[in-house]
């Protein structure tokens, strides 16, 4: 069962992969006339997300850029990468890294519509046990609903293969997306 469930998944990051691959190239094709800017560029957001958390001897830094081509004023494809740095004192550090594949969909200018493959490397290393780290890969599908203003969405993703080894606390999450 679950090698059917990762078959899934990996045929849906080569589908998203492929036709995302596909926009690049087709732009590739078009004539640019000299100093201007291309029509792929023009339609490029870059953005993404920082994230600080401070406690009592908790500490979490997230790093995760991203970039979106919009494909018209409705639909658009994006990849992105993440990095974050948990450590929480004589208990554990970890590290996650790894990157995501993002569709959104804005049926109207003020609602966001997201599904997005994610896969991260988790390394965890725990303190004063006979295991001292584990190291294995986390898969998230999420779907998602947000309010956009201007360049800002802020919403909420829920995790459909979200399961007891997951590496977030809940399937159920909030966001804020911004693009330039």
């Amino acid at each position: 069962m679950k090698k059917t469930h990762q078959l899934a998944i990996l045929r849906s990051f080569l589908i998203l992969t492929i036709l995302f691959s596909s926009c690049f190239l087709s732009a590739q094709q078009q004539t640019i006339a000299p100093h201007s800017q291309s029509d792929f560029w023009k339609k490029v957001q870059f953005g993404g997300g920082i994230g600080l958390s401070f406690g009592s001897q908790y500490t979490d830094i997230s790093l995760a850029p991203s970039a979106i081509y919009n494909f018209n004023e409705y639909v658009a494809l994006g990849l992105g990468a993440q990095y974050t740095y948990i450590k929480q004192k004589n208990y554990y550090a970890s590290h996650l890294y790894g990157g995501s594949i993002v569709a959104l969909f804005n049926p109207i200018n003020e609602i966001q519509l997201s599904a997005e493959l994610e896969e991260l490397r988790v390394n965890v290393n725990l303190d004063g046990s006979n295991s001292n780290s584990q190291d294995y890969w986390n898969t998230g599908m999420f779907l998602g609903a947000g309010y956009r203003a201007g360049n800002v969405t802020i919403g909420a993703r829920y995790n459909v293969l979200n399961d007891n080894n997951n590496v977030y606390g809940t399937a159920f999450m909030p966001f804020v997306r911004v693009y330039f």
